[in-house]
């Protein structure tokens, strides 16, 4: 998957919703005016574009003020631990966080069931994100891994995962490895790739051996967006949404590609927290944002794959995610809840077989 170029995307989508809020929505009942709700979810530029392109509508069709809270660099572990604290007295209405967090958070009894009786939208969501979120809230978008590259230098462009390996690469590439999520999503993508089994990590280490001779850092910092861009790496990986929002930034200096070998999606869910103290207006927002505009308006802005089945269809930038026709069978079918148990063994494997590879 070579980035195409890319335009204004998302004006229509954003000015219907703006205009009024959608169909599953108004059947979940429209909050009240004047209503207030608490939301904690990603900082940076999700947090830019997300009050942009879903809040904001939102509040100007139903006359709800969304105060947006974040982790900062603490990510969907942080927002765990804030729930945890606040149990007893929950300052948060809606939470959106990775689906392992997330099931954490279900098992522990913080966050709501969510059902298609109380939440009709749940009807308008494809089969892997109504299962997402282990009996509460769906997913809500949809990410995947990237291998990303400095396209002024790198040429020909990479096309498969196993090109990190060139020996061109060596000394200019970083991977994040294990229990990082990139890492994982790598090791199972090229199990999967190897033995037909994402889960068989010993089919993977054989590859990583050959890749990480190359690796100037496993830790990148701030991030491999930034050292692609800055001139200190070539390769690396990345997610889909930051890595395209970046291609466009960068004037395409930034490249990304979905490899041959395939990827493995990043899913966020959306859940109601259990106790809170604006419920309605929390079931509203929910069903807002799960409905085909503000989902389909999300991914024009910012390349997330939308999880409403309507939005995969009318989704302008749909063709620059794994949601493609042409990409959806490189979609590695990891299930985050299994990556989990496997994730303290495939950290020690990795230290103990993957890293030691590595030329220091």
């Amino acid at each position: 998957m070579r980035l195409p170029g890319s335009s204004s995307r998302l004006t229509l989508a954003l000015c219907l919703s703006a205009l009024a809020v959608s169909p599953a929505a108004r059947a979940q009942g429209t909050a009240k005016p004047g209503g207030e709700m608490v939301l904690l979810a990603y900082s940076g530029v999700f947090k830019d574009n997300y009050s942009q392109v879903v809040i904001q509508p939102f509040s100007q069709a139903s006359g709800v003020a969304v105060q947006y809270t974040d982790p900062g660099l603490g990510g969907s572990a942080q927002m765990l631990g804030t729930l945890r604290a606040q149990k007893a007295d929950p300052q948060v209405d809606v939470v959106i966080m990775d689906a392992s967090t997330a099931a954490a958070a279900c098992a522990e009894g913080l966050v709501e069931p969510l059902t298609p009786e109380a939440l009709p939208v749940l009807n308008e969501l494809d089969e892997q994100a109504r299962k997402a979120g282990n009996g509460c809230g769906p997913a809500v978008t949809y990410d995947h891994l990237t291998l990303i590259y400095d396209a002024g230098k790198v040429k020909p462009a990479p096309t498969r995962w196993m090109d990190l390996a060139r020996p061109e690469a060596k000394g200019k590439s970083s991977l994040s490895a294990p229990p990082d999520i990139q890492g994982m999503a790598l090791t199972a993508i090229l199990a999967q790739s190897a033995s037909g089994d994402w889960k068989n990590i010993g089919a993977a280490i054989p590859l990583l051996k050959q890749i990480v001779p190359n690796v100037q850092t496993f830790q990148p910092s701030p991030d491999a967006y930034s050292m692609v861009l800055s001139g200190q790496i070539e390769y690396g990986t990345g997610w889909n949404a930051r890595s395209q929002l970046y291609h466009d930034q960068s004037n395409g200096r930034l490249g990304a590609v979905i490899p041959e070998e395939g990827t493995a999606f990043q899913i966020n869910t959306i859940n109601i927290v259990k106790g809170a103290k604006h419920r309605e207006q929390a079931m509203a927002f929910v069903s807002h944002a799960l409905s085909a505009a503000p989902q389909a308006a999300f991914t024009d802005r910012m390349f997330y794959g939308p999880t409403n089945a309507q939005a995969q269809k009318d989704a302008k930038a749909i063709g620059r995610t794994a949601l493609a026709p042409e990409y959806r069978s490189r979609i590695v079918p990891v299930d985050w809840l299994e990556a989990v148990k496997l994730r303290d063994n495939w950290n020690q494997r990795w230290r103990r077989e993957v890293m030691t590879a590595a030329t220091r």
